[in-house]
This record gives C-alpha cells, structure tokens and sequence, in this order.
C-alpha cells in the first residue's frame, strides 16, 4: 500500500510539474504579440490493482493523475496602436498563413516587415501568404501602404493581393509549433474576421492570474514532495522494525 501511494504521487508531481512548465512558458510570453496561453487539462486514470484480503470491499482501485490535454486559450488579447502600416492585428478567431521551414503555419502576431528583396514577412522572417498562397511582393518605390478590414493591400502602385487570413472550425485542433505559431489541417476563408492596420495584438496572457497560478503550483508540488519524503520515512522504519522483529 505504500509503494501504490508513492506511485499515485509520483503521478500528481509530474502533473504538477508539466502544468509549471506550461504556466512559465505563460508567463515567460506575456510581452510576446498575438500570443495565446495555454492550460492543462488533467483527468482520473484508474487501475484495479490494489488488492489484499485486508480491504473491507475487496479489491481498491487506484486513482492517478494524468494531463490528459493542453488546452489553447483563444480569447482575443488588447489592441495596441502602432501607427505602423505594417502593423495588423486581427479581430475574430482568424490567422495570418504564412510560409514556414516545415510548411504552411497560422499566426497572430501581425507585425510584419518587408525584407531585403521587398517580400512580406514575419518577424521570424516567414513569408505571409496571399489568399491565394503566392507571397506578397513590394517594389522598391511603392509607398503608401493601405490594408482594409478585408485584407486588402495597395500602394500607390495599385492592389499588391489580399492577406490569407483563416479559420478553424474548432482552434483546439491546432497544434502550437512555436510561441505564436500553430499548424492546422483544416482552414477556411475567413469569415468574421477582419483586419486593423496599424495596431497589434497583445499577449492574452494576464500577469498577475499568472503569477498567483505559478505560486499555487509551486506550493502544491513542494507539499507533495514533502508529503512523499515523509512517506518514504514510514517505509524505512517499517522496514527496519520488521528486520529488528525477525532479528
């Protein structure tokens, strides 16, 4: 009965030290633009595996801990005013597509620049993607750079496309591939959202929610901890008096 409660937790300390990770990695993002939090989800993993002719209703099942799910936090975070033309954050639940090393990647983070041969990009320097897919091009001498709520981008040049921003009929199926990146098999045309230039996205991430969690699991895992060390005390001394008794 001893090692079962040792083993069940061992499974709430690993629990508790995953969700520690995934609250720093929140905590760590709260200046990062578009980024969107996360939590675990933890459910009760039982095994029937307990059993000794002692127990009163027979056989026990033993309860573990399990993080099941990590959960995206999509709530929209605060607009910030740039004034950048090159700057957009997004309204609804849509993404920018962009072009990364491993394939097509959604983002939020909606500060763009314009690299050394005039392509659209992120700050990772990804290529934003047109509805059409096709990378978004500037000359040298364009200026004058309007984005509508559509989208749509012009210079004094003319119409240069329209930004490929999607939507995901369930956003918890994406799977984050950096600190604002995600990927996604299944996209659609954007239908709600809509484009604000010259403003960003802040981090969704509230910081003092995230603090208070972070203390919360850090005291939680160091009273386990504790709690298993007095454990293996018990078992010690269980294992000492019964070497005393057959001595």
């Amino acid at each position: 009965m001893i090692e079962n409660a040792q083993l069940i937790g061992l499974s709430r300390q690993m629990a508790l030290r995953r969700q520690l990770d995934v609250v720093a990695n929140n905590v760590a993002n709260i200046n990062s633009t578009g980024f969107k939090a996360e939590a675990l989800l933890f459910e009760e993993y039982i095994m029937p595996v307990a059993a000794d002719r002692s127990f009163p209703g027979g056989s026990q099942q033993l309860s573990y801990v399990h993080d099941w799910a990590t959960l995206h936090d999509m709530q929209p975070g605060s607009f910030t005013q740039t004034g950048n033309p090159l700057d957009v954050a997004l309204t609804g639940q849509g993404f920018l597509t962009v072009q990364g090393p491993e394939g097509i990647r959604y983002t939020r983070n909606g500060a763009l620049e314009i690299d050394a041969d005039g392509v659209l990009v992120t700050q990772n320097g990804y290529p934003v993607l047109s509805e059409g897919g096709n990378t978004i091009v500037f000359n040298p001498d364009e200026i004058d750079i309007a984005i509508t709520a559509d989208g749509v981008i012009s210079t004094n040049a003319g119409a240069k496309g329209r930004l490929g921003v999607v939507e995901f009929a369930d956003p918890q199926e994406l799977t984050r591939t950096g600190d604002t990146m995600f990927a996604g098999s299944t996209p659609m045309a954007a239908q709600s959202t809509r484009v604000v230039q010259g403003s960003l996205e802040r981090s969704n991430v509230s910081g003092v929610a995230a603090m208070t969690e972070m203390i919360r699991v850090t005291q939680a895992y160091t009273s386990l901890a504790d709690l298993m060390n007095k454990q293996d005390e018990l078992r010690r001394s269980a294992i000492q008096r019964l070497g005393d008794a057959q001595a």
